[in-house]
């Protein structure tokens, strides 16, 4: 995700911080330390026994708030690596965390589970910190008592927030799987985009009339999120029907894995290109960048050979998805993918330019009969 910075890896997952997270941050620890007295007196705890700013116990709060949505980001993702989906990273933002999934476990019944699997451990992790309160309240321990009290009440909200049926929250996805059993994932995904909208709606109303600007964000980010879950399943109907012979450009040019760095910079200049296929013995290896070339100084580009910058690419073959091809794409932040035979030679190339081209023209040729987005009704029926 752009704006995001890398800041560990766990099970080989990125776990990344977007910019907004530091934008929020000192917003959310002031709201908090407006709120520490209250808190204080709902945990039984005198505010004037605290030790700290309220301001400085706000940030902590906020930190801990964080990682508790990054626990429960964990929680998806491990569960669907263990279901054998793939699991690209994790970026928490200004108002939450998300994990992206490129491949989904498969049918409704675990994409269900592994929605519902995030909450049940908010809310266990809740459990255990009130319990933890519940054992220290007469140790005089006001600071710990205060903590944990703030920290399980929190994972608790956390946890029935996202059980709310509107999408983005772990609520939105489990109804969305439960409806697609019987209305197919396309069908199913609009209902819940529509339900996850109309609470939206309800979040900005309430916040705007309690003027808690907050509530008007988390609005925002609900209303965006269910409009982008519905656009991507829309699409991914679509391009799944499409194939990379369909939009593909048919072209051999190439550079081999022994050529320098130089050669391949003028090439790229000639043909007006930003990456070009490498090939070795007649098979494709790797793709050579634009932005690879640039990185070696021009004096050197002479002694480097492609092989040493050369990216390693998935294989695509004439016959993949268009689907399959986008996310290739997006994952791996490639300006094109070159496209193969069942031998490793060369077919053609594709850019995220060409799939929604034909996406274009895909759509075109179906609305005549089928409606926006060429669903006819056989796509909309059928089960996932």
């Amino acid at each position: 995700m752009r704006g995001a910075v890398r800041i560990a890896t766990l099970r080989g997952i990125p776990i990344r911080l977007h910019y907004s997270f530091l934008l929020v941050l000192p917003v959310l620890a002031w709201l908090f330390s407006q709120a520490f007295r209250n808190a204080a007196e709902a945990a039984d705890v005198p505010p004037e026994r605290l030790l700290g700013h309220p301001l400085a116990w706000g940030l902590g709060l906020v930190v801990a708030l964080f990682l508790s949505v990054l626990v429960h980001e964990l929680a998806h993702s491990f569960y669907a690596l263990r279901k054998g989906g793939q699991v690209s990273d994790i970026t928490l933002m200004m108002i939450g965390g998300v994990s992206r999934i490129t491949r989904m476990p498969e049918g409704p019944r675990q994409e269900a589970l592994m929605a519902l699997v995030g909450p049940l451990t908010s809310l266990a992790l809740g459990g255990l910190f009130l319990a933890a309160y519940t054992l220290l309240a007469g140790a005089r321990s006001f600071n710990l008592q205060f903590a944990v009290f703030y920290l399980g009440s929190l994972n608790v909200f956390l946890g029935f927030f996202n059980l709310l049926p509107a999408f983005p929250m772990d609520g939105g996805r489990i109804l969305r799987s439960l409806l697609s059993v019987r209305l197919g994932r396309v069908r199913a995904t609009q209902v819940a985009g529509g339900v996850g909208k109309a609470f939206a709606v309800l979040f900005g109303l309430l916040g705007l009339v309690s003027g808690n600007f907050v509530l008007v964000l988390i609005a925002a980010f609900v209303f965006l999120g269910a409009a982008s879950e519905s656009r991507e399943v829309l699409m991914q109907s679509l391009l799944a029907r499409v194939r990379v012979r369909e939009v593909m450009v048919p072209r051999t040019a190439s550079v081999e894995a022994e050529d320098s760095l130089e050669e391949v910079a003028a090439r790229l200049r000639t043909e007006r290109r930003r990456a070009l296929p490498v090939r070795e013995e007649g098979r494709v290896v790797g793709l050579v960048t634009l932005a690879a070339v640039r990185q070696v100084p021009a004096a050197r580009r002479s002694q480097v050979r492609v092989r040493e910058v050369a990216l390693p690419v998935p294989t695509l073959t004439p016959e993949s998805t268009a689907w399959d091809a986008l996310r290739e794409l997006g994952q791996r932040r490639l300006p094109q993918l070159p496209v193969v035979l069942e031998d490793g030679t060369l077919a053609g190339t594709l850019t995220q330019d060409d799939v929604m081209r034909g996406l274009e023209l895909r759509e075109l040729e179906d609305t005549p009969r089928s409606g926006p987005w060429g669903l006819g009704p056989r796509e909309r029926e059928s089960p996932t």
